[in-house]
């Protein structure tokens, strides 16, 4: 019989990487609590048109990429491909702009994309989201990088880029518009099929296209952060010195775009050459119109996605180890009758402890512990109960010594080295 496989694209999480992804959870949290942010636990699934609206029709991941199907009730629905319409609508919902001038939230889970699984992208990836509604002013885009930097920092990420760009606002996108289709109509025998459909609907599109061939016609084109509104240049200026404040050095890439239709302004990547081709695993972006065209209030927004796996790929191994992880070797029935005293003291001590249920030899159990990368094995048998003591090896220098026998003082010992 033909063993069951997991899906194409998705994946079990377990060992190393998982670690790292607790660790990046943990480190997420702390500085989320610090600047103000409360966790909101999205629902996986949600209408079709919630993506179709505040996306946009035109972008890879409503025309190819959503998880889409019809449910028995006849409605239309959707895995979501990603968080920021969510949370906006969980925003409306609950009535927020209404109860508060200014909100901040966080998420973390899964989300969905049918697009090619490669390497740090599946189809079935983790993301984690912050959102700020409310506040328009330029210090809020550059507390979002303060708040990425204090994030990388702590997990040991050393080599990576911070991209920032305006995209603008409707008023110089428009004027924009009519001068960049005059341009790519020029070239339009050198764009790929996708890139001609966002000729005639978007063709800001255009420039977030990976096809080498369209790439190289962007090259020349003209740049709408050169004909930015006095509003949009004010507000980036105020933004750049923000981030001297906090001492962020960042790079302006004047063709960075987003692949959502609901950005403006403020845009930003965190990018990575470690990543390979892909370099980008943070992203985000001021959405000041989103709010209002979902149904609500006029009111400022911005945000940002951590792609947790391709993060977890630039976490250095030794971070994610939190504490020293023991091992119980017991040999002889009455040695075993110690096992759940010392288990009970080094969980209320926190301390990780490891032993073989069907435990065997001392050689055996010993081979195990060292299997199982333990710092520290414990080695009690007839002549350590004798002389009313318990074993202590360091694996690492193979040094031994003796504890007392009672669990709790043993502990508290094993505590101080570990």
């Amino acid at each position: 019989m033909e063993k069951i496989r997991t899906l194409r694209g998705f994946r079990d999480i377990f060992g190393e990487e998982l670690d790292k992804f607790r660790r990046i959870e943990s480190v997420f949290r702390k500085y989320s609590g610090l600047l103000g942010f409360r966790e909101v636990e999205l629902p996986v699934l949600e209408k079709t048109e919630l993506f179709v609206r505040s996306i946009g029709d035109t972008t890879d991941i409503v025309e190819k990429e959503m998880f889409t199907f019809t449910d028995v009730g006849g409605d239309s629905l959707t895995m979501r491909p990603e968080a920021t319409a969510g949370m906006v609508r969980s925003y409306l919902q609950e009535g927020l702009y209404a109860t508060e001038r200014m909100t901040k939230v966080s998420s973390i889970g899964p989300m969905f994309r049918h697009e090619r699984p490669q390497k740090g992208r599946y189809r079935e990836f983790h993301q984690i989201d912050v959102e700020v509604f409310g506040v328009k002013e330029a210090l809020v885009d550059a507390e979002l990088i303060f708040m990425i930097r204090m994030i990388l920092d702590e997990l040991g990420v050393g080599r990576y880029r911070i991209e920032v760009n305006s995209v603008g606002c409707k008023t110089c996108r428009e004027s924009f518009r009519r001068v960049l289709i005059a341009y790519f109509e020029t070239r339009k025998d050198q764009l790929c099929e996708d890139c001609l459909r966002r000729l005639e609907r978007n063709p800001l599109r255009i420039f977030d296209c990976k096809n080498e061939q369209c790439i190289r016609v962007t090259g020349d084109s003209p740049l709408l952060f050169d004909s930015l509104c006095g509003e949009c240049r004010d507000h980036f200026g105020l933004f750049q010195g923000h981030l001297r404040g906090f001492g962020i050095d960042v790079e302006i890439n004047k063709r960075l775009v987003r692949g959502l239709d609901y950005y403006t302004k403020t845009v930003f990547e965190v990018t990575s050459d470690d990543l390979g081709a892909q370099k980008a695993f943070i992203a985000g972006g001021r959405y000041d119109n989103l709010v209002e065209e979902m149904g609500g209030p006029a009111t400022a927004g911005i945000g940002f996605a951590i792609g947790v796996e391709r993060l977890a790929m630039l976490v250095p191994s030794s971070v994610e180890k939190d504490g020293k992880r023991c091992f119980l070797a017991c040999v002889g029935d009455r040695a075993k009758g110690y096992l759940v005293p010392f288990l009970k003291a080094c969980v209320a001590a926190g301390i990780t402890l490891k032993y073989a249920y069907d435990a065997k030899s001392l050689k055996a159990q010993m081979r195990y512990a060292d299997n199982l990368k333990c710092d520290f094995v414990l080695i009690l048998g007839d002549d350590e109960i004798g002389k009313g003591v318990i074993t202590l090896r360091n694996m690492t220098d193979k040094s031994q010594r003796e504890l007392p026998l009672d669990p709790k003082k043993a502990v508290e010992e094993l505590g101080a080295l570990a």
